[in-house]
């Protein structure tokens, strides 16, 4: 939920807030939980102690995923419609590993992500640009026995939110992993190269150092991109350690 009157802040309000943070900012590798740019980031936080639950618990509650449930068709988001979904078609491919380098097996992968045009298939998002009929923008896989993911899919475009005036977000695929168990589920972005709205963004500026931002972003790779049909990122995720990969709350959905 946003403030009404934030929402009306000036880019130019913003950038200087994110600025004055980050001078003041040292070593810190993941995101600040409640960073004032992005305007809601303070309902979006924990205000009271937490409190340790039985997730056994929880799990009865809570939905569940089977690896035995995932079909390999779920990783190519080119496919699930009756027809060529719109937009530059891309693979994006790396693994997933532990702080001392290890792949991480049988790892749960899944994804979601605007369309080509920078919409989402969600009732929230009223965004005024189409939907793609041949695009769903979800997508799941497992990880292989060298930790190895791929997925198929279209690139996204950027597109506006009301954190402030004119505000808009990299283009970017939300990541989501999980454990053993439901409650070792965790979030994360990827971006793409050379996004010129990198430094306007507080969410990716929610991070404060420059390079846990870089390991955000996935590098072209010429090896993944195939001749007349598609091109090519990589990207590794690592969980644990001084170089992890930045997580985010669960509920963020920007």
């Amino acid at each position: 939920m946003l403030d009404p009157a934030a929402t009306q802040d000036s880019q130019e309000t913003i950038s200087a807030e994110i600025s004055q943070i980050h001078d003041s900012a040292s070593g810190e590798t993941q995101p600040r939980v409640n960073f004032p740019p992005y305007r809601s980031s303070l309902l979006r936080h924990p205000t009271k102690d937490m409190h340790h639950t039985d997730p056994e618990t929880i799990e009865l509650w809570s939905p569940a995923f089977g690896h035995r449930d995932v079909h390999t068709l779920e990783s190519d988001l080119t496919v699930q419609g009756n027809g060529e979904p719109l937009g530059e078609r891309m693979v994006v491919r790396g693994r997933v590993l532990d702080g001392d380098g290890r792949p991480v097996r049988n790892q749960l992968v899944e994804i979601w992500q605007a369309n080509a045009s920078g919409r989402y298939v969600h009732k929230r998002d009223q965004h005024p640009a189409p939907l793609d009929p041949n695009f769903t923008g979800v997508g799941r896989t497992i990880t292989d026995d060298k930790g190895f993911y791929e997925f198929t899919t279209i690139k996204p475009a950027p597109y506006p939110w009301k954190n402030h005036h004119n505000a808009w977000r990299p283009a970017h695929i939300h990541f989501s992993l999980f454990g053993t168990d439901f409650t070792q589920r965790m979030i994360t972005q990827m971006y793409f190269p050379g996004d010129p709205l990198f430094s306007l963004d507080p969410i990716y500026q929610s991070i404060t150092d420059q390079k846990a931002r870089d390991r955000l972003v996935a590098t072209y790779d010429h090896n993944v991109s195939t001749h007349e049909w598609n091109t090519g990122y990589y990207w590794d995720i690592v969980l644990t350690g001084s170089n992890r990969t930045w997580m985010e709350d669960e509920h963020d959905a920007h």
